[in-house]
């Protein structure tokens, strides 16, 4: 157990960080308002599937960098390899041949791809693939899976949000929503607005299966309305298959969104598309320019040379195999716990074994954020960060077992909160949700 007081040094850090960052740290995700009072603060380093937070408490770690460290945190050949190429520096004048090399591997990989722009973030792949399609169609408006959660920070997206302070209400109305698995939704919208649509954008899947072709009906959709379909796969490539979810769906998307798990929590983000389309952001047409994707640290060599590291990796070795069998291992085992407490109506998980996260439900069975509060503090205390069960190829049979173990004894708590109320219990303010029109 992680006595109340050992996060001394967190909390004095904390505000002295909300003093000079606002909201005390740049992902939102990341933020204070995410996790229980009773929470580590800041992480110092992190090594395989363990994390070591700035008062010196050590924790089995399932966050993995918001799913983007697939192979585990500082996993020494990628180490290496970003630290070979970074002696050679970071950044040129003129192109690096490793842009070409990293280039060559990914599309090597990815069976829809003919060319390749990187960046840092998914928020500005995306983006890039929004405009890519509004000047390929010469259409302005975009459809977005409701379903799905996040996209980009930027306006486009935002602006759909509850958080849509400082967005011109042109962009709101130019983005439009569908429901996921509800191909009606779609159709509806094609009906309506079929010919200002330039693109659908979309996850092949989060929580939730496909039924009844539903992402193959989209895909004709899209074809038949001269509306380009871009996948979303900043989750779910590298992760749910080497290929993508589109491999596993048998998709071809005009363009896709790839990054986290690429380069193993190093900072590179690749938009891939079909070279017709890509090329409007190239020299080799000519036809209207696109200013597609101009940034500065977007090839950064170490960063590439994480990527190319990492690819190899997950060529090389049955890191996706691993991630799913250490999911299910550990699905087993929390399923037998919810069974025996019987409150699988109150606690379940959700996903894919290699990409789970968990619901929490109150005495109504409604979705509670002052359940999920509780569920993180009572895992924090015994040694546990996960906000979601998200594995790396670095957790062992033994974190999983400990980990079963601990989820006993919090879901022990949970139930009690469940009968006698939850007040006793948790301490300090719920978690809240990230798209929130006020703080309070």
């Amino acid at each position: 157990m992680i006595p109340k007081d050992k996060y001394i040094i967190s909390k004095k850090l904390q505000k002295k960080a909300h003093e000079l960052i606002p909201g005390g740290c740049h992902t939102y995700a990341k933020g204070d308002d995410q996790y229980p009072e009773l929470s580590p603060g800041f992480i110092v380093r992190g090594k395989g599937s363990h994390v070591w937070d700035v008062d010196g408490n050590e924790f089995i770690e399932y966050g993995m960098g918001l799913r983007a460290v697939s192979l585990g945190h500082a996993y020494d050949p990628v180490v290496r390899a970003a630290y070979e190429s970074m002696k050679n520096g970071s950044n040129f004048t003129r192109p690096s041949p490793i842009e070409t090399e990293c280039a060559e591997i990914l599309l090597d990989i990815i069976n829809n791809g003919e060319q390749v722009k990187f960046a840092k973030d998914g928020s500005s792949v995306l983006t890039a693939a929004v405009k890519l399609a509004r000047a390929y169609t010469g259409k302005d408006k975009i459809a977005i899976c409701a379903s799905h959660p996040f996209f980009s920070y930027n306006d486009w997206f935002i602006g759909t949000t509850e958080v849509n302070a400082g967005i011109p209400d042109i962009y709101k109305f130019l983005t439009i929503s569908f429901i996921y698995n509800d191909i009606s939704s779609l159709k509806e919208l094609f009906n309506v607005e079929g010919n200002n649509i330039s693109c659908v954008v979309m996850e092949a899947a989060r929580t939730e299966e496909p039924e009844n072709d539903f992402l193959l009906e989209v895909q004709r959709l899209c074809q038949e309305n001269n509306a380009l379909f871009i996948l979303d796969e900043m989750i779910t490539g590298f992760r749910w298959d080497l290929r993508g979810a589109q491999n596993i769906y048998k998709l071809q998307p005009d363009l896709s969104c790839f990054g986290k798990a690429m380069a193993n929590g190093f900072s590179v983000s690749a938009l891939v598309g079909k070279k017709d389309i890509m090329e409007l952001g190239g020299l080799l047409h000519g036809k209207e320019r696109v200013f597609l994707l101009s940034t500065t640290h977007g090839a950064e060599n170490h960063s590439l040379a994480a990527a190319i590291k990492t690819m190899k990796i997950y060529k090389d070795e049955p890191v996706i195999e691993k991630l799913y069998m250490l999911g299910e291992r550990l699905t087993k085992g929390i399923n037998k716990i919810i069974d025996e407490l019987e409150i699988r109506e109150f606690f379940f998980l959700l996903g894919r074994p290699c990409n789970l996260v968990y619901a929490t439900r109150d005495q109504n069975k409604h979705p509670s954020q002052l359940y999920r509060t509780l569920f993180l503090q009572e895992i924090i205390k015994r040694g546990i960060l996960a906000p979601s069960f998200v594995v790396s190829y670095s957790h062992s049979y033994q974190d999983i077992d400990n980990t079963i173990e601990i989820v006993g004894e919090a879901l022990m708590v949970y139930k009690k909160a469940l009968l006698e109320g939850i007040g006793s219990f948790l301490v300090g303010d719920p978690v809240k949700p990230v798209y929130r029109k006020y703080n309070f």
